[in-house]
């Protein structure tokens, strides 16, 4: 029987804890059911490539977690939609891993895991994480959060033909038809001017910015997130730099070496834009490349700043902790804003 994802945990990132009377609300968190039309996988991941390579197929995998807002809306927003559906079912074999759950999962190597311990070994930090696998077991396209609509008919649309071999899919996406933008870069006051050493920022760490002109998500990363009052704070313990991803403006990276922004943007291997990459000195330790609103980037953002990555491992437990710290103070969590 396909399980349903009741609210247990809470946001794309963590799970939640018990809670306590006195705590300030907590809103925002996502229900959804796995579509009955995803495969009941024994979850060998060699046989369910080879199965789906044998109908002309590809394999989705979807890592979700309950309560995840980002999750409800993958499913319910996005796999609901006729086109999209159609298109799923007819290209791919769809299955689904919960990153705290038990079920043995069998990887590409014959070891036997559970799903929370293949999940950690794939870095899965935010959720839902989609990936992609190829005929060969190797992954086509990794999806790190939610897509929109649009955005997630065109990653499907990438895999489905194959295009991984011909271009990256932040140019397919920049290719497709993008609803509409404002068609600028948008400039921010704690933005660092150019020209970018980064090799000699060592006080503080680097919160790197990827945007382009014709960008709806760029323009709501300015208009919402880097409005909030909470998130300045957050910035204002960064070097804060700002770079157009098809710009071929120099700059020294972090590690020293000499590219424009273009090209480290193809060296980073983005897929998706705005992205925020963040360094510590000349370590990058996580970055940003889906839909996130604004409590998930402070959470993000403070997560490096503070350097509670080097002792917690696990990005949803720092949330989780953030989140019920906050809630104790009276400060009321919204998931979704």
């Amino acid at each position: 029987m396909r399980r349903a994802f009741q609210i247990i945990l809470c946001c794309g990132l963590f799970m939640a804890t018990s809670i306590q009377a006195e705590m300030a609300p907590l809103k925002g968190v996502g229900d959804y059911s796995i579509p009955g039309w995803f495969k009941q996988s024994f979850l060998d991941l060699r046989e369910d490539v080879s199965s789906a390579a044998a109908s002309d197929k590809r394999l989705m995998v979807f890592f979700g977690q309950p309560g995840c807002p980002y999750c409800t809306a993958l499913i319910n927003d996005n796999l609901t939609q006729k086109p999209i559906v159609d298109f799923t079912r007819a290209h791919f074999d769809s299955i689904d891993i919960n990153i705290w759950g038990d079920r043995d999962v069998t990887d590409f190597s014959g070891k036997t895991v559970t799903e929370r311990e293949y999940a950690e070994s794939l870095k899965v930090w935010f959720t839902p994480t989609v990936l992609f696998f190829d005929e060969y077991g190797k992954v086509a396209l990794r999806i790190n959060g939610y897509y929109p609509p649009h955005q997630f008919l065109a990653a499907l649309k990438y895999v489905a033909e194959k295009k991984e071999h011909e271009l990256s899919f932040t140019r397919y996406l920049t290719q497709s038809a993008p609803p509409p933008a404002a068609g600028v870069l948008h400039d921010e006051k704690f933005f660092e001017r150019p020209p970018h050493d980064l090799q000699r920022l060592r006080d503080k760490p680097i919160a790197i910015f990827f945007e382009q002109k014709k960008c709806p998500g760029c323009d709501d990363l300015h208009r919402k997130v880097f409005r909030q009052p909470a998130t300045l704070e957050q910035l204002g313990r960064y070097h804060v730099i700002r770079l157009d991803r098809w710009s071929d403006a120099p700059l020294v990276t972090p590690q020293g070496e000499k590219v424009t922004a273009r090209q480290w943007a193809e060296q980073l291997n983005l897929a998706y834009l705005p992205a925020a990459v963040l360094f510590d000195a000349d370590k990058e330790v996580i970055r940003i490349e889906a839909l996130l609103n604004s409590f998930h980037v402070q959470s993000v953002l403070d997560y490096v700043s503070s350097g509670a990555y080097r002792k917690q491992p696990s990005l949803q437990r720092f949330v989780r902790e953030r989140a019920d710290h906050l809630r104790e103070q009276g400060i009321t969590v919204d998931l979704w804003d």
